[in-house]
């Protein structure tokens, strides 16, 4: 039994679905403390929770401390089953953390898999939809397996209610990947979405984030969909060769929607400044599976406390070499394996 403090490092909800995701995939049982203690509401959260007992069905698994608010939870995974799965988070909590916890597990399986996710799509602190099929799943796909991602009904917090739909086609073997350069970059583009809100939203963000990064005209779009709630993002795509990045700003109730766009420019600004291929967080997000496959590198900025935390985390499942230094001025090479 591997024993978790999640408390460590950053305290969130990566401790535990990175522990999940990879229980299923070794077959350790695993027991965690002090879930999320670093949180302002600790324990499990409903999206959680719905993370936990969607690893416990797909894995077979017995759990103990599987509900809301619980600060410790024993899980102890047998076969991991592929199949048709629905898992409902029943808030706008993130369908897509709970996916990720899952997906390492059904990458390598013995048969494909097909997922419907009910909840939010959209969340601050969670990777989006769009980041998800843009820029994470490329990068998996490269491993071998086939995965894809369908927006279905956008959800965004509070009301939630979104829904995605996922076919997994599993690899027999998980390859080796590398990504060293990012390229010419080859298209870009600033989208902003609203529900339920008016469309000058939209407009506004978007017109913000071209002024801010020197786009030409030409380079945005906007988008009104049905949601059950109001929502509003704004999403910057930048496609290169070998890498594409997305990076995102959340509407939220009285911030202006120029200081939400100025935001995620920013955060674009810097990566595009750095010249890397993979940003923060796409670097937090490809350990897990790097570990699990073959191994990879890849160049990114500075580690996150999140990333720092996810490598301490694998190392608890993997007999698994992961190093980071830095090669030049903000430039991080990050070796897996």
């Amino acid at each position: 039994m591997i024993h978790i403090d999640g408390s460590q490092g950053e305290g969130g909800g990566q401790i535990l679905r990175t522990s999940l995701a990879l229980s299923l995939v070794t077959g350790k049982p695993f027991r965690i403390t002090k879930i999320r203690a670093r949180r302002a509401r600790p324990g499990l959260r409903r999206q959680h929770l719905t993370a936990v007992l969607a690893a416990a069905e797909v894995g077979r698994a017995r759990c103990r401390g599987a509900d809301l608010e619980s600060r410790e939870l024993e899980f102890v995974p047998d076969a991991v089953r592929p199949g048709r799965y629905d898992f409902d988070v029943g808030t706008a909590g993130s369908t897509t953390l709970v996916l990720q916890t899952i997906l390492p597990a059904l990458l390598s399986g013995d048969g494909p898999s097909q997922l419907v996710l009910d909840g939010g799509t959209h969340n601050i602190h969670a990777p989006p939809v769009d980041f998800l099929r843009l820029a994470f799943l490329p990068v998996v796909e490269r491993m071998g397996p086939k995965v894809d991602v369908r927006l279905e009904r956008a959800g965004f917090y509070p009301a939630g209610g979104g829904r995605i739909a996922v076919e997994v086609q599993p690899a027999p073997t998980l390859r080796r990947v590398e990504i060293s350069e990012r390229g010419k970059i080859v298209r870009r583009l600033a989208l902003g979405v609203v529900s339920k809100l008016p469309l000058h939203i939209a407009e506004r963000e978007v017109d913000t984030v071209r002024r801010h990064l020197g786009w030409p005209r030409g380079t945005t779009a906007v988008r009104q969909v049905d949601s059950p709630g109001p929502g509003n993002v704004v999403t910057i795509e930048i496609h290169s060769e070998h890498a594409t990045e997305v990076f995102t700003g959340f509407g939220q109730r009285g911030v202006p929607a120029e200081k939400v766009a100025a935001g995620a420019a920013r955060e674009a600004r810097r990566y595009l400044d750095v010249g890397v291929p993979v940003g923060a967080h796409l670097a937090d997000q490809l350990l897990v599976p790097m570990a699990v496959a073959a191994g990879g590198s890849f160049r990114t900025t500075a580690p996150s406390d999140h990333a720092t935390t996810n490598v301490e985390t694998i190392r608890r499942f993997l007999d698994v070499k992961i190093t980071a230094a830095e090669i030049g001025a903000g430039v991080w090479q990050v070796d897996v394996g």
